[in-house]
């Protein structure tokens, strides 16, 4: 994976915190744990994204599309 070296400002306080979890060892360095915080929270931004966008939907209107044609295509189902 490439990787691109940036420079950042971030508070104090938060700075103190990662601190924390790296002396604790929950991350190995200060680099990894600021990539999986901003690596999640762009996942979070795509699910709510994709959330609102399937709050746009007609429901009724989804769910007459998912079954059209579907009671044609049952009859032609062998029993079983």
């Amino acid at each position: 994976m490439a990787a691109s070296k940036i420079a950042i400002t971030i508070d104090d306080k938060v700075l103190k915190q990662i601190d924390i979890l790296v002396k604790s060892k929950y991350f190995p360095n200060r680099s990894r744990a600021i990539q999986e915080a901003v690596a999640e929270k762009l996942v979070r931004i795509e699910k709510s994204r994709l959330a609102r966008e399937c709050a746009k939907l007609d429901m009724d209107f989804e769910q007459s599309l998912a079954e059209e044609g579907f009671s044609m295509e049952i009859e032609g189902w062998p029993e079983y």
